[in-house]
């Protein structure tokens, strides 16, 4: 069964166990994961190192699930969260954290299949986009729904928030778990929801689906990427979690800057490019729709949304965190030195892949960074060890905060 609260979770014999309202805990743990598309093995690697730190405290049977209050996931990350959250016929879920890159180099060749070689393949790239999105979208709809079947938002393992956006209304529409029961409409299927983060403009086609309430009344969704709405969505997660704890204790919530040290947010990026300066106001001031949407292989004005997005989120949660000194409770891990092909969000190729993967693994040796507001690029923290040691320490943490819960229901 799935979670509507921060009421249940799982534990590794695959049973659904009630679980401490977060006041009644120490901390409310929080996963968030950036959009990127095949980027996505960059956090699939993060994952994979933690979630194996996590099963040496307490067995090899544990998964990511069992740890978060909510995993919030954009795009690529929606799919990367529906994968750590979605039950299979055992309850447990369906992906442990180290399959997740197995998924995307199998995958994501035939998601992002290729134009060709050279010059004949650039043409055909940029003359499909013009004429439609880059990408048909067949492969990963028969995919999502292959691997999600009938399973619908309220289900999950634990608490989800993905984000979307509905062209038709322009406006941000987000699935929650913590939404399911007061708005059924809601309750979608997670393949329809997973398909619509990751629609992003020009690439993948836009998804429309409907729901119906209690009174058989429908809904329609018109939806795109989630990036157009919240590329990082860690204040989302931190918004829907404030907004459920509120309902269920008043002491707890609103928050005071005590209780700030009660979250535990583990924020995930993708990469980007910022080293790689491939534009500057001389070349963009030459621009028309066709320039900003297509550039040397890239599209200047989606990645500028979706960067400024990613960044401004990081910023806004790192500044809260580290002015009420509860800063080593928030990680953000990210890497900006992504050069060629690695910066891509839909190459493909086995070479590409394999190099994020190696990307991700060197990720977790280079010191823990935080984003420089004045320069845009990631600078290390003095003191702060590297993001593997950091990731241990978490480890260590919320270990210690699930059998914290644990006990607490025992003697319950």
């Amino acid at each position: 069964m799935g979670s509507h609260s921060l009421s249940l979770s799982t534990v590794s014999n695959g049973t659904a166990t009630p679980r401490s309202p977060p006041s009644l805990g120490r901390m409310v743990t929080v996963l968030s994961i950036d959009g990127g598309g095949v980027r996505g093995i960059i956090p699939g690697t993060i994952l994979a190192f933690l979630e194996s730190k996590l099963q040496e405290l307490d067995g090899e049977d544990v998964r990511i699930a069992d740890y978060f209050d909510v995993v919030a996931g954009t795009s690529t990350g929606g799919l990367v969260t529906a994968m750590l959250a979605a039950p299979d016929e055992n309850n447990r879920p369906l992906f442990a954290a180290k399959e997740i890159n197995d998924f995307y180099l199998e995958n994501c060749p035939k998601i992002f299949p290729k134009n060709g070689n050279g010059i004949l393949g650039s043409v055909k790239s940029l003359l499909g986009s013009i004429a439609g999105p880059k990408y048909d979208g067949k492969y990963l709809h028969s995919k999502v729904k292959q691997l999600l079947g009938g399973i619908r938002l309220h289900q999950t393992l634990t608490n989800i928030v993905i984000p979307t956006f509905d062209i038709k209304l322009l406006q941000p529409t987000i699935f929650s778990t913590f939404e399911t029961k007061k708005e059924v409409s809601k309750d979608a299927l997670l393949s329809d929801i997973c398909i619509s983060t990751s629609a992003a403009p020009t690439y993948l086609p836009a998804h429309y689906f409907q729901t119906k309430d209690f009174n058989r009344k429908s809904r329609s969704f018109n939806l795109i990427d989630g990036g157009i709405a919240a590329n990082n969505p860690t204040l989302l997660a931190l918004n829907e979690v404030t907004k459920e704890s509120f309902k269920q204790n008043d002491d707890f919530f609103p928050i005071k800057p005590a209780d700030y040290g009660k979250f535990l947010v583990l924020s995930l990026g993708t990469g980007s490019a910022k080293q790689e300066k491939k534009f500057n106001a001389s070349m963009a001031s030459k621009w028309g729709v066709l320039g900003w949407l297509y550039n040397s292989g890239m599209t200047p004005l989606i990645d500028s949304f979706s960067q400024a997005s990613s960044d401004m989120v990081d910023i806004h949660a790192s500044v809260i965190f580290q002015a009420l000194h509860c800063e080593s409770n928030y990680l953000r891990i990210q890497d900006d030195t992504l050069i060629g092909d690695t910066a891509s969000v839909d190459v493909s190729s086995k070479e590409n892949l394999l190099k994020l993967v190696q990307i991700g693994k060197e990720l977790l040796k280079k010191p823990v960074s935080r984003v420089n507001l004045e320069s845009g690029m990631y600078e290390a923290v003095q003191m702060a060890g590297t993001n593997e040691e950091e990731l241990i320490r978490f480890a260590k943490m919320l270990s210690s905060e699930r059998q914290l819960r644990l006990g607490k229901m025992h003697l319950n």
